[in-house]
């Protein structure tokens, strides 16, 4: 067994093993897809709708649901065989597993067990809490040192261990939760989680961190084989179980080449989705009942504005690619 996955490892040894491990991950996810979504279907496991959404939504009711898990299996399979050359892979492929875990056992009680609230938002929060605990503290006992590099700096700063953890947890937290929200249109958040890691194969490259790269373009590969059948007009979602597997592995992705403060700018579309929910929130407790956008997230603000879907969606990933253009040459 072990000759086995040793030779299936050796396939994506060479020079262009982002390549090779793109491919590989993109066509798994296809195949998966074609198996997984009639099965969705057949089980009637499908996209609830809210009421106060925008109306064109309505005819989203029903489409398969937890699709999230093609990607999931995908990433951990072709990422566990790359470890044996690779094995700094491990860890974080084990963080974006548990990630999707979670996201799943929320998803399945939603979808499956018709439990509508799922998981509650406090036990699904000291999952995530717990997985970025154990990450965070595998970094600083492993001796991969504190050390982080300030973008706009071109610097690194030593932090102290307490604060890195705490840091480390900050930053896994709002990664998952922001890709979470901004996983509302067809093709949104896989589209914009592509453009993130594309980024972060050519950093990785340009680093010297071929392992990074690598994971980078397993996930790329996933998220674009996953869009084939998530594009306007969707076959299915990723639910929970995609979104947020996805924000684990590229701020695992950030935090294992050091540099969790590019985020800021790469993921900027993922922060706005997210200070829109707060800002909303707040507001609406502040003025007793007034709502500063017309729905959060943003997205939803500018389909009840007047803006499409289908123009909504490849604005936020042209932003998205600009701000990663704009990434480059910050760091």
């Amino acid at each position: 067994m072990k000759e086995f996955f040793m030779n299936i490892s050796g396939m994506f040894s060479g020079v262009n093993i982002q390549v090779k491990a793109l491919v590989a991950s993109f066509a798994f996810t296809m195949i998966l897809g074609f198996i997984i979504i009639p099965i969705l279907r057949k089980f009637k496991i499908g996209q609830t709708v809210r009421d106060d959404g925008p109306q064109s939504h309505l005819k989203k009711m029903g489409t398969p649901t937890m699709g999230g898990i093609m990607m999931l299996i995908s990433i951990s399979v072709i990422s566990f065989i790359v470890s044996l050359k690779y094995s700094n892979l491990i860890p974080i492929t084990l963080v974006t597993l548990g990630f999707g875990l979670v996201g799943f056992i929320d998803d399945f009680k939603k979808l499956v067990l018709k439990n509508t609230k799922g998981l509650s938002p406090k036990l699904k929060m000291i999952f995530l809490f717990v997985i970025s605990l154990a990450f965070s503290l595998y970094l600083v006992f492993s001796g991969f040192g504190t050390d982080t590099y300030i973008p706009f700096l071109k610097s690194y700063i030593i932090l102290n261990p307490i604060l890195y953890v705490i840091f480390i947890i900050f930053v896994m937290l709002a990664c998952t939760n922001s890709l979470n929200l901004t996983d509302g249109l067809d093709g949104l958040a896989a589209g914009v989680n592509s453009i993130i890691m594309i980024f972060f194969i050519f950093v990785g490259m340009a680093w010297g961190s071929k392992d990074m790269s690598t994971f980078s373009a397993i996930v790329t590969g996933a998220s674009i084989g996953f869009l084939f059948f998530n594009m306007y007009p969707a076959k299915v979602f990723m639910g929970d179980t995609g979104s947020l597997a996805l924000g684990g592995a590229f701020c695992c992705v950030a935090i294992m080449l050091k540099m969790p403060l590019i985020l800021i700018v790469t993921a900027g579309i993922c922060v706005i989705e997210a200070l829109s929910v707060i800002l909303q929130v707040g507001y609406f407790n502040i003025t007793k009942g007034k709502r500063l956008f017309k729905m959060a997230p943003i997205h939803h603000h500018l389909e009840l504005s007047g803006m499409k879907e289908t123009s909504i969606v490849p604005l936020f990933w042209g932003i998205t690619a600009i701000l990663c253009v704009l990434a480059f040459y910050i760091i």
